[in-house]
């Protein structure tokens, strides 16, 4: 099964059972190596054990009476392991050493008396982070696209990127989070598998099943489609923590199109993305809307890679991008052109408008797809993305910072 590798260090044999029960709740976090005692030295096997079982995070519990030994095991841990997590698991009525823990390099504390939805909610986080990271190889980009409004043209624009992205890279998965999907449609495919049921397989869930799963295009897109009907349930954080661990890992980009949906899923969605894409018109109604939206994603890590594209776009006059975004809130970094007579007939025939050589708004999305591409392929993990139609770029006003998100920011 798909998780995290956990490691639990511990000189109490009945919180080493406790915390491995807990772990095991999750159905996030795997159990790999587990000690009741903690290293002396930089040389004890206990961390060369520790490195052999190839954990991903490591939970240290803090004894309520000298924590001491188990600082100094964090600040061993830091010292001699590379991007392992670092959990620390104690009382919360002892400020010093939740203040010492993390100072030691601990990026979580959990409180020892806690149930299992903190752990959870920490490795979820990590797992944020780790899907995040862009310094990894094999780590896929991820850019969710979000719908300001009904009828914004959300998934035209998820569809006609991901196309462009396939075609100029390839190992692209589109994966379609819409209430009701639509994706399959711009497409002219019939899925008989999607997102469902891969979030209700996540517990046999492997690169081979996931791969029965797709729906491919001629031109190799893979697509996980979105539900043919409403459905009730909303996936756990953990379950999509997990879901995203494997895309990000089995391909280059992921699109997301998550259109008009706006819940607990779609800041979690903004969470896991390196770039928030929220497709808007030049009217009253998508811009008030743009703005809310901007608002909803404060509390998660979204909201710092949230960028707009205002999609059939037309100038007005005496109505300036700066005057758009101090009403959203939000920079302005794409600007697709009005071309409904272009558009409209792709949608129909199930032909993206990409695909086609002469109009102006297939090269647009080309640019689109061509700048994201470059903003997530720096060393650093951050460019200058560049905007506009086909001909009018400039530089966008501020940066899309793709850098990694660290446990604990």
């Amino acid at each position: 099964m798909h998780g995290i590798g956990v490691a639990i260090l511990t000189e109490d044999e009945d919180h080493l059972s406790a915390l491995q029960s807990r772990l095991e709740a999750t159905r996030l976090g795997q159990p790999v190596f587990s000690h009741v005692g903690f290293p002396a030295g930089p040389t004890d096997a206990i961390l060369r054990q520790l490195q052999d079982s190839r954990a991903e995070v490591v939970i240290v519990d803090i004894p309520a009476q000298d924590s001491q030994r188990a600082i100094r095991t964090i600040e061993l841990i830091r010292a001699t392991t590379q991007q392992i997590g670092i959990f620390a698991n104690g009382d919360m009525t002892h400020p010093a050493s939740i203040v010492s823990s993390m100072r030691a390099g601990a990026g979580e504390y959990l409180d020892h008396s806690a149930g299992t939805e903190p752990l959870l909610e920490a490795l979820t986080r990590f797992s944020s982070s780790r899907t995040r990271s862009l310094g990894g190889a094999g780590k896929a980009r991820v850019f969710t696209f979000l719908s300001a409004k009904g009828g914004a043209g959300c998934t035209t624009a998820a569809v006609n990127t991901a196309v462009a992205l396939q075609q100029s890279h390839g190992d692209v998965v589109l994966v379609d989070f819409a209430p009701i999907g639509h994706a399959s449609l711009h497409l002219n495919l019939r899925p008989q598998f999607g997102v469902l049921d891969a979030l209700q397989n996540l517990h046999r869930l492997d690169v081979s099943l996931l791969d029965g799963l797709m729906t491919p295009t001629k031109d190799g897109l893979h697509l996980l489609a979105g539900p043919q009907q409403p459905y009730p349930t909303e996936p756990t954080p953990g379950e999509l923590a997990r879901l995203f661990d494997l895309l990000v890992n089995h391909y280059r980009f992921v699109v997301v199109d998550a259109s008009s949906r706006l819940d607990p899923t779609t800041r979690l969605l903004s969470d896991l993305s390196n770039a928030v894409l929220v497709v808007a018109q030049t009217d009253v109604v998508s811009l008030w809307s743009a703005g809310r939206i901007h608002a909803f994603l404060e509390e998660g890590t979204g909201r710092d890679r949230l960028r707009m594209v205002l999609n059939r776009y037309k100038k007005i006059p005496g109505f300036t991008e700066e005057d758009v975004e101090q009403v959203t809130n939000c920079k302005v970094l794409w600007k697709v052109p009005n071309a409904f007579q272009a558009v409209s007939p792709s949608i129909d025939h199930g032909t993206p408008v990409v695909l086609q050589d002469g109009p102006e708004i297939s090269r647009s999305y080309r640019a689109l797809a061509a700048a994201l591409a470059e903003a997530s392929s720096n060393s650093d993990g951050s460019a200058d993305l560049v905007y506009g139609t086909e001909g009018a770029r400039k530089k966008a006003p501020g940066r899309l910072n793709l850098s990694p998100i660290r446990a604990g920011q």
